[in-house]
């Protein structure tokens, strides 16, 4: 009875030892507050399969129309390229139809939508980047850069830090917010030029972040950030990465670079950087509805933003994790 899974097992289990030792079946039904029928059937049931006879368990309810290795060999290959469809881009609604008229799956909206969140896809706006003017030697470099990156990161000799720059306006884009149907929000927008600049590196491996809080970026500003990550990271007789993109102060040959050893990313390959997705966490979870008309104000809420997300390394460690991990 103390193992019981629910209310329910625990009911009808208690009733068989109060009939066992005597207690009138009168008084077994009041207590177990069910009809004189029913238990009569929990009777016949723990006569004919003991105890399992008399454990609550949910139904199943309706089978899948589409099991999951069908969704992985019929839907998601065509979802991931719709022009195996002939088609540019999906809707949900398009989806369905789609299925409806090639798999003659008779699938709702809600399910096809669930299905696909069943397997980690989402609707999600494609970030807009420029086309590479040789598109196949792009591709053999990203490939090559991607190798060259995965055995790095493999290493446990070497540490790999991944840098940028980020951007942080006075009256940030208004983000989605909960309110009560039928209200109509609104946020405070200034329109003046207030902004502040963030230059940063974080280590995927143990969520450790390096940071500065400037007006502008150029080589000076860069060399100064070198001189912090290097007081940060100290040199330790192994080898110390740091992963940027190709902005022209990241090739100064002005630079000193300590014991840090520079990777610079292929031309268009910001997805290789997932201190990009640390930027739009710190934008979307820490600066969302901040409206300010100092810069002061705005430096002060990102110094205290960043010591925030300092105290957190496991969350640094998840925004920021890597393939490899």
């Amino acid at each position: 009875m103390d193992c019981g899974p629910d209310h329910k097992s625990f009911c009808r289990l208690n009733a068989m030892p109060l009939l066992m030792i005597g207690v009138p079946y009168e008084l077994v039904v009041r207590n177990s507050r069910t009809s004189e029928r029913t238990l009569r059937f929990w009777v016949s049931r723990f006569n004919e399969c003991g105890i399992d006879g008399l454990i609550h368990r949910p139904g199943a309810g309706r089978p899948r129309i589409l099991g999951h290795d069908e969704i992985k060999t019929k839907i998601l290959p065509v979802v991931d390229d719709p022009a195996l469809a002939d088609q540019t881009h999906w809707t949900a609604k398009k989806l369905c139809g789609w299925l409806k008229d090639h798999l003659v799956a008779d699938l709702s909206y809600r399910t096809v939508v669930r299905y696909l969140h069943e397997h980690d896809d989402k609707l999600k706006v494609p970030r807009p980047m420029p086309e590479p003017p040789d598109r196949d030697a792009w591709e053999k470099r990203r490939e090559a850069f991607a190798s060259e990156l995965l055995a790095l990161l493999e290493n446990k000799d070497g540490e790999v830090f991944f840098g940028d720059e980020a951007g942080f306006e006075g009256d940030p884009r208004p983000r989605q917010k909960w309110v009560k149907r039928g209200s109509h929000p609104s946020i405070g927008y200034y329109g003046g030029h207030v902004r502040c600049n963030v230059v940063g590196a974080v280590n995927p491996r143990d969520g450790q972040l390096v940071s500065l809080i400037v007006s502008h970026n150029d080589t000076e500003v860069f060399q100064a950030f070198l001189d912090t990550m290097a007081e940060e990271v100290p040199d330790q007789g192994k080898p110390i990465w740091l992963v940027v993109d190709n902005a022209s102060w990241h090739h100064s040959k002005a630079l000193d670079w300590h014991h840090i050893k520079p990777l610079h990313l292929p031309p268009y390959s910001p997805d290789f950087n997932p201190i990009e997705r640390l930027w739009q966490h710190l934008k979307s979870h820490y600066l969302a509805g901040f409206v300010t008309k100092r810069s002061e104000e705005l430096a002060d809420k990102l110094e205290v933003s960043i010591k925030q997300l300092l105290s957190l390394p496991e969350t640094l460690k998840s925004v920021c994790r890597t393939h490899s991990d």
